[in-house]
This record gives structure tokens, C-alpha cells and sequence, in this order.
């Protein structure tokens, strides 16, 4: 019988397995079971691996230059990301949990809290077992559940849940000193690599003894949210589940250059693609940005070496990508200086406000509807039929200097020109069931 009270609350912890990887076997049927790895942006580094790839020694964030010879030896499958694919297959998984939970904290791209409450103890492992089986049916993305009282253990739960064949692990109570006792301090959720290292000097070095200290104590040593975590780990709810994300700060799209930029006019066009892509964003989220910060850099090691910004205050809150992209191209025109290869560039888009409640300028008011209307036209455009079919002449050609993305899987279920297609032969005339005799 599991130990904790019938009127607690029941979480459990939704992680997609080898997210990025599982995406891409599931429209390889026949790569199941077989070494994946996807690399990051300009095809630099491992972001992903199948269990399969992990057991060759692939590490996360190896570069992939190093692990050529292992790649041909083994014959591992390799990928760009393709974040549009991973995104859409993540909204899948998402609207299939919340049918089976009253509430769900979407925590990342491949995670989500889940809320059991409503649900007796000795009944949520075979819930999660049927909503394991049901996510793996209807998207073929394979995943573990960790089931807890509490959002802290829930990712405890998790990474056992992980290691099982079964893919689901419910903690129950008697189990959670033994395996707190197994986990070092600094891979419990939420402690930071620099409270870490100041709990292993205070001889709290696993999350049984975390768990143990007094909470008053860890309140004055560092803070309320520290004492939180250690009531979290006795099974006591602090932590509830997160519904409504919080406003964003800022919206940032940069990119490292497919080969090194030296012309004012390439950089220009970066720029006023990266500007275009996060106005996009500013609308899909509604709202509006009254600064934006553009910078420029080489490479780490070049020489010569050379890293610089601007921040622009804009006359008024906007998301209308002329303007945002005329604002950027003259902050790029400041900080261009020729004789450098320029490697990296970005925007970042701050003082974000809702887009119905602008503060308007007097001295630059605002031009009414009809840039509205202009940008609700180009965003159903490039819904309809791919990011960037329309854009502005000044974003340029595609060109050698983006990102870098030569191994990158279609778009399979965002764009009708990339769906899967099968093809089937006829059977011979004489083999149909209905040919006559």
C-alpha cells in the first residue's frame, strides 16, 4: 500500500524519451532501435542521442567533428535539428496529456507536470501505464513517467521511471530515503552547480541528507526557495503547478554563419532576417517591444577579435517587422567595421508589452491598422505555406552564410509540400480478388 495520505497531492513527471532522436525515428520507421544522433545549429555539436547512439560512448555536446570515425564505424544515423518538427510533435504529446490530467505544467519542449490528485495512489502507476501506451499509439514518441507526491520527487521518480523497462515508476513512500541516499546533492532539481558546491562544503552531500537538514537552517544559510526544495524531498507539496507561464522578458534569435560574413550587405542580410523571424514571435505571443538590442561577433579565436552591441529605443512599441527591420539595419550599419570575418549575429527584442495596450509617441504617432493588416496577411502566408515563403526583399536570397543544416529531415507534418509519401504497386491483373475469371 502506498503510504502517503489519500488527500495528498499525486504529480507525475511526463519527459520524452531522447526527444529530438525519437522525432526523427518516428517518421524512420526503420531506424528503430538503431544509433541517432542530432546535431545542434550549423551541424556543430550532439544535442540528441538514441539509447542506441549513447551506448556507442556518444556524449551530449561532443562536437561532431570528433566522432567522425565512430559515426562511419557504426554506421549512426546523423540529423540536423529541425526545430520546427520537434516543436509541432511536442504540441502533440502536450494536447494528448491534457486529456488525461485536470491540470499540465508544460516544463520544456519534451516535459510536463502532470496532476494525479484526482486520482487514488494504488490507481496512478496503471494511469500512467495506459497514458504511456496511448502517447506512444497516437505519436509514436516513446516516454517515462515518475509519479510522487510532490514535483521534486516526481523528477526523482522520473529517472528511475527512465532506467526500467516498464517506463513508469511510482515512489512510494518507504522507497524515498533509499533512493535519495543514491543521488548526489547537485543532481536534485533545482540546486544550482554554485549552491552545490556550498552544501558539499557544509557535508550535505546527497538528497537524503538535504532532505534531513533543518529547514530553518537552510532558510538563513541561502533562501526561501531552498527551504521549499528541502520540504519538496519530505513529501510536502510547496511547489504547485505552473498554468499560466510568465510574461517574457525578451524574444532573442541568433544564429552562427553557415561560413564566415565580411560584407556590410551579408551582414545586413542576417540581421534583417533574424529581425523578421523574432517580429514573428512578438505576434504569435501578443506583444509589442519598445527597445532592441542588435550585436555582432567573430569568432572566439579569431584575429583580429571583435564583439560589439547596440541598443536602440524605439519611438514607440511595435511589432511591425519594417519598422523593427529598419531600426536593426541602421544599428548594423554603426556596428559593422570592415577587415573582420564576422561568425555569430543576433537580435533581442526588450521592453516587451502587450500589443493591445501600447504607450503611443506623440511626436510619432501611430499609422492605425493597415500595418496590422499587412502583418496578419504575411503570417497566415508563411503559416499556410512555410516559414520565410514571404519575407522582405532586404532578408536577400538564401545565401552561404546561414546556418549550416545539410543533414536536416523534411518538415513531415507542418508542410504540405514535405508529407510522407508512400507508394504502392498494383497486383498483377490476374492476382485482384475482383478480376473477373
Amino acid at each position: 500500500m502506498y503510504g502517503f495520505p489519500l488527500e495528498s497531492r499525486i504529480f507525475a513527471l511526463c519527459d520524452c524519451n531522447s526527444f529530438y532522436a525519437s522525432c526523427e525515428q518516428v517518421f524512420a520507421p526503420g531506424l528503430s532501435g538503431q544509433p541517432v544522433v542530432v546535431l545542434s545549429n550549423n551541424d556543430g555539436c550532439v544535442v540528441a542521442r538514441s539509447t542506441a547512439a549513447k551506448g556507442l560512448g556518444i556524449g551530449m555536446g561532443v562536437p561532431y567533428f570528433q566522432i567522425r570515425d565512430l559515426v562511419q564505424e557504426h554506421q549512426v544515423k546523423v540529423f540536423s535539428s529541425n526545430y520546427e518538427l520537434y516543436g509541432d510533435m511536442s504540441q502533440r504529446v502536450m494536447e494528448i496529456l491534457s486529456q488525461f490530467a485536470p491540470a499540465v505544467e508544460t516544463y520544456s519542449i519534451d516535459e510536463a507536470f502532470l496532476d494525479f490528485s484526482g486520482w487514488r495512489w494504488e490507481q496512478s502507476e496503471a494511469l500512467g501505464h495506459q497514458l504511456r501506451q496511448i502517447v506512444k499509439q497516437w505519436t509514436g514518441i516513446p516516454v517515462s513517467i515518475g509519479i510522487a507526491p510532490t514535483k521534486t520527487l516526481a523528477k526523482v521518480a522520473n529517472r528511475v521511471a527512465k532506467g526500467s523497462t516498464g517506463g513508469v515508476y511510482a515512489l512510494k513512500e518507504e522507497a524515498i530515503a533509499q533512493l535519495l541516499a543514491t543521488l548526489s546533492v547537485d543532481e536534485v532539481w533545482g540546486i544550482g552547480r554554485h549552491h552545490a558546491k556550498s552544501l558539499q562544503a557544509q557535508g550535505v552531500t546527497t538528497a537524503l541528507e538535504l532532505q534531513q537538514v533543518q529547514p530553518q537552517w537552510v532558510r538563513q544559510k541561502y533562501n526561501v526557495v531552498m527551504e521549499r526544495l528541502v520540504w519538496e524531498l519530505r513529501g510536502v507539496s510547496c511547489l504547485p503547478l505552473e498554468l499560466s507561464p510568465g510574461s517574457r522578458h525578451s524574444i532573442t534569435v541568433s544564429r552562427s554563419f553557415g561560413r564566415p560574413v565580411t560584407t556590410c550587405a551579408e551582414l545586413g542580410a542576417a540581421i534583417a532576417t533574424y529581425t523578421s523571424r523574432a517580429a514573428e514571435k512578438l505576434r504569435q505571443q501578443q506583444l509589442s517591444a519598445g527597445a532592441m538590442q542588435v550585436f555582432v561577433s567573430t569568432g572566439r579565436f579569431a584575429t583580429p577579435c571583435y564583439r560589439q552591441s547596440q541598443t536602440v529605443t524605439l519611438p514607440s512599441a511595435t511589432n511591425h517587422t519594417a519598422t523593427l527591420i529598419q531600426q536593426s539595419l541602421a544599428a548594423t550599419q554603426r556596428l559593422y567595421r570592415p577587415g573582420y570575418a564576422f561568425k555569430k549575429a543576433g537580435v533581442i527584442l526588450l521592453d516587451l508589452v502587450a500589443a493591445a495596450k501600447p504607450q503611443l509617441s506623440l511626436l510619432h504617432p501611430e499609422t492605425g491598422g493597415r500595418s496590422e493588416a499587412l502583418m496578419s496577411v504575411m503570417d497566415a502566408i508563411n503559416r499556410r505555406y512555410g516559414a520565410g515563403t514571404l519575407q522582405y526583399a532586404v532578408c536577400g536570397k538564401p545565401s552561404g552564410w546561414q546556418t549550416k543544416s545539410e543533414q536536416r529531415s523534411p518538415c513531415y507534418t507542418t508542410q504540405w509540400s514535405q508529407l510522407p509519401v508512400v507508394l504502392a504497386e498494383s497486383p498483377p491483373q490476374s492476382k485482384r480478388p475482383y478480376a473477373q475469371p
